[in-house]
C-alpha cells in the first residue's frame, strides 16, 4: 500500500489572510493565475493580492484562463511570469485556473523549453504553487495532475509531469456567489472522483480512508446540491472538505473509464466536464463486484446504480449524439492505461452499456 500527499492543507474560514506568512514564503513574486472574472467577484482575488502585500511580496496577475484551458493560455502565462521573474505560482479558483498554474509552473522553471515538454516523461521540476479553489469538483489542489486543451489532437490531456500545491488554502465563503450551475456541475465531478477512486484497481485500504470520508461527506452535502436547502458558509465548507477529499483519493488512484469518456465530449459538444463525466457514473460502477458497488452506494444513500443514474441525469442532464458517443467509447477502449484501472473486464459490449445515455 501507499499513499502520498506533499501538500499542506488549510481548510477554514479566513485561511488566506490566516495563513498569508505560509503564502509569501514561497517565494518573493508570485504569479497569480487565474479566470476572467470570478476570482474578482467572489472575493478570492483581493484575500491574495492583501495577504502578499501585508508580507511585501511583489506579484503578478494572469488573469486569461478559460474554462479547460489550452497548453496555449499556459503559454502565455508562461511569458508573463518569466518575464517578471516569477519564482513561485498561486492558482485561484476551479480545475481550470489550478491547472493552469502548475502547468505554467513548471513551463516558467523550464522556461527554454517548448511547450512539448508538458507531455515528455523527462523528470523535470516546477517552481513552487499555491492553490486556492473557489469551486467544490476538481480537488486540484490536492493532486499533481494538470489536465490541458489539445487542440491539435482536439480533446483534452493530462500534463505528464505531477505537479502537486505546495499548499492548500480552502475558504468555503469563495463558494457563497458562485452560480448553482456551477456548484451542481463541480459538486458532480467531486461524485465521480469519488466513485471511479473507489471503483478502481489501484485502490487499497489507505485510499478508502479519504473515499469514504468524501463519500460520507458528500451526502450530506446532497440538500444543497439539490437546491432544497439554502447553502451557508458552513454548508460551503462541508462541499469544498467533499472536493478535496475526492481529490485526495484521484491522487491516489486516478481517474477511470467516465472521466477518459468524458473530454469528447466536452471538446467537441461543449458538455460541462462535471455533467459529463457524471454521465456515465452509475453503469460504470454497475459492473463493479457487488460488495463494493453497495458499500459505495450505502456511502451516498442510494439503493441502487439505477436510482444513482437517475439522481446524476436530473441534476446534470447531458444530450450528444451517439456517433461522439461511439467514438469517444472507442478511443478509450485502446486506452490500455484506462483499460487497466478498471476493476472488472471491459469490451466493447460492456462498453456499449456504459455509453448508454
Amino acid at each position: 500500500m501507499k499513499f502520498y500527499l506533499p501538500t499542506k492543507i488549510y481548510s477554514e474560514n479566513n485561511c488566506v489572510q490566516d495563513h498569508g506568512s505560509e503564502l509569501a514564503a514561497l517565494g518573493s513574486h508570485a504569479l497569480i493565475v487565474t479566470g476572467r472574472s470570478s476570482s474578482k467577484a467572489n472575493g478570492a482575488l483581493d484575500d491574495v493580492i492583501t495577504a502578499l502585500k501585508q508580507h511585501l511580496t511583489a506579484y503578478t496577475i494572469f488573469d486569461e484562463v478559460e474554462e479547460n484551458p489550452s497548453v496555449e493560455t499556459v503559454m502565455a502565462a508562461r511569458e508573463l511570469g518569466v518575464s517578471r521573474n516569477a519564482d513561485f505560482v498561486i492558482g485561484i479558483g476551479g480545475g481550470s485556473a489550478l491547472d493552469a498554474a502548475k502547468a505554467a509552473a513548471l513551463m516558467i522553471k523550464n522556461s527554454d523549453s517548448s511547450w512539448d515538454l508538458m507531455y515528455m516523461l523527462q523528470p523535470e521540476s516546477a517552481l513552487p504553487v499555491a492553490a486556492v479553489p473557489t469551486t467544490c469538483g476538481t480537488g486540484s489542489e490536492v493532486t499533481g495532475v494538470a489536465v490541458l486543451t489539445r487542440h491539435d489532437l482536439k480533446t483534452k490531456v493530462s500534463m505528464k509531469h505531477k505537479v502537486f500545491p505546495a499548499i492548500a488554502l480552502i475558504d468555503g465563503k469563495y463558494l457563497m456567489t458562485a452560480p448553482r450551475k456551477i456548484i451542481v456541475n463541480t459538486a458532480v465531478d467531486a461524485l465521480a472522483h469519488l466513485i471511479e477512486s473507489g471503483a478502481n484497481n489501484i485502490r487499497d485500504t489507505y485510499c478508502d480512508m479519504s473515499i469514504f470520508a468524501g463519500l460520507r461527506e458528500w451526502a450530506e452535502c446532497r440538500p444543497y446540491i439539490d437546491g432544497n436547502e439554502e447553502l451557508d458558509v458552513n454548508a460551503a465548507q462541508k462541499l469544498m472538505n467533499a472536493s478535496t477529499l475526492a481529490g485526495i483519493s484521484i491522487a491516489q488512484t486516478g481517474t477511470t473509464i467516465p472521466h477518459a469518456l468524458s473530454y469528447m465530449l466536452t471538446y467537441e459538444a461543449g458538455i460541462p466536464h462535471g455533467a459529463a463525466v457524471g454521465a456515465f457514473q452509475s453503469r460504470y460502477l454497475k459492473y463493479t463486484d457487488l460488495k463494493r458497488q453497495a458499500a459505495i452506494l450505502g456511502a451516498l444513500g442510494f439503493r441502487n446504480t439505477e436510482e444513482l443514474g437517475e439522481y446524476i441525469a436530473e441534476l446534470a442532464p447531458v444530450y450528444v449524439p451517439r456517433e461522439l458517443l461511439e467514438r469517444s467509447a472507442k478511443a478509450v477502449l485502446s486506452n490500455k492505461a484506462k483499460i487497466a484501472q478498471c476493476p472488472y473486464p471491459i469490451d466493447e459490449s460492456v462498453m456499449e452499456d456504459i455509453i448508454s445515455l
